[in-house]
């Protein structure tokens, strides 16, 4: 069943809402909690079919919020509210209300979306892109008790993970680290195989992915070891490889689809690690709705920990080249006074020419 309602209020949506509901003879809700979708035309789409498919998991009510502010002037002064209203099949499993927000409502769509929220359930806000600097802080993502954000989507990906360390409030996750669990969980259960010291670890995959760089810094804060990044062409992340005394334990998957465990002293074995869509990691995310500690600790780890490799090509960090990496333990290990680096060395004789 679909509704239109043009030029609407709040109200008039709750007024439709229980009569659809009537109408397909169900007068109980029935959902579990509320998902607020933040989004454009262009990517609406895409998110209502997504959080469609995670509703037969989580039956909940969707509000779709959508913010047409306008161009002109003319367009900005002209405050309407336009819904669209989906139940039944089309819903998935829940209600989809479509908000189309015009003109200086835009800029309140708070006061819109708190009258349409579930009665005492829990509500999740979700930006597939777009994200706000601090989305706590966010006037829809106040109202929330988890917001899922979507680094991939930005233009700098794995500059977006300082920002969200930066502005990381407990409820805050993100897809990148969501996309990572399959390759965390097998990780884990291979080193519950095996009570080996890892000493270095070594993570593979395309350039500009986030989830790359979140599966490093997990790797570097559990297990208390130097990780190196290697760039290569993906898709996603392509291998993982940790160091010990006996040999490498290497989780390889250079096709996006299966990857392939290898362990010292034992067969290779075929393990599922498929690239999900979004549908599935809307669903995972919706199943904890309590602080990821795990993600607040791996995300506030600086970028610069991991040691990148490009094309043969050694960094230490984003930017910075292992020879810079080594002047720097140079400097700590030998204090100014003891030795001089070449630059303080020409600093020093640019002041002694200046002084005569």
């Amino acid at each position: 069943m679909k509704i239109d309602l043009t030029n609407t209020t709040s109200s008039k949506i709750n007024a439709a809402l229980m009569d659809a509901r009537r109408a397909s003879g169900s007068t109980a809700a029935g959902m579990v909690l509320t998902l607020v979708i933040v989004t454009d035309e262009g990517s609406a789409y895409d998110a209502l079919k997504a959080a469609n498919d995670a509703s037969r998991e989580h039956p909940s009510r969707t509000l779709a919020v959508i913010k047409r502010a306008g161009r002109s002037p003319r367009a900005r002064a002209e405050t309407r509210l336009d819904a669209e209203i989906l139940v039944g099949s089309d819903a998935g499993s829940g209600e989809t209300v479509v908000l189309r927000m015009h003109g200086e409502l835009a800029s309140h769509a708070q006061s819109v979306v708190l009258p349409l929220l579930l009665p005492d359930a829990p509500v999740v806000v979700w930006w597939p892109d777009n994200a706000p600097l601090n989305p706590a802080q966010d006037p829809l993502g106040a109202l929330a008790q988890r917001r899922i954000t979507d680094a991939v989507t930005a233009e700098s990906p794995v500059g977006q993970l300082a920002q969200r360390a930066s502005g990381y409030t407990p409820g805050d996750t993100d897809l990148a680290w969501t996309r990572i669990t399959g390759w965390r969980s097998m990780l884990a259960a291979a080193l519950d195989q095996r009570d080996v010291a890892i000493t270095a670890a070594v993570v593979e995959g395309e350039s500009y992915n986030p989830s790359v760089e979140l599966l490093g810094l997990w790797l570097h804060n559990r297990l208390r070891v130097p990780v190196e990044r290697v760039v290569t062409g993906g898709p996603g992340i392509t291998a993982v490889t940790l160091r010990t005394k006996d040999g490498d334990i290497v989780l390889d998957r250079p096709d996006g689809l299966l990857g392939t465990l290898s362990m010292p002293g034992a067969p290779d074995r075929m393990v599922a690690l498929k690239r999900r869509d979004t549908a599935e990691l809307i669903a995972e995310e919706l199943r904890r709705l309590d602080p990821d500690d795990i993600y607040a600790t791996a995300v506030r780890t600086p970028v610069d920990r991991l040691r990148e490799r490009i094309a043969g090509v050694e960094h230490a960090g984003p930017g910075g080249t292992v020879e810079g990496h080594a002047a720097e333990h140079a400097v700590a290990e030998h204090p100014v006074g003891e030795q001089e680096t070449p630059a303080a060395t020409k600093k020093a004789a640019a002041r002694r020419k200046s002084a005569q």
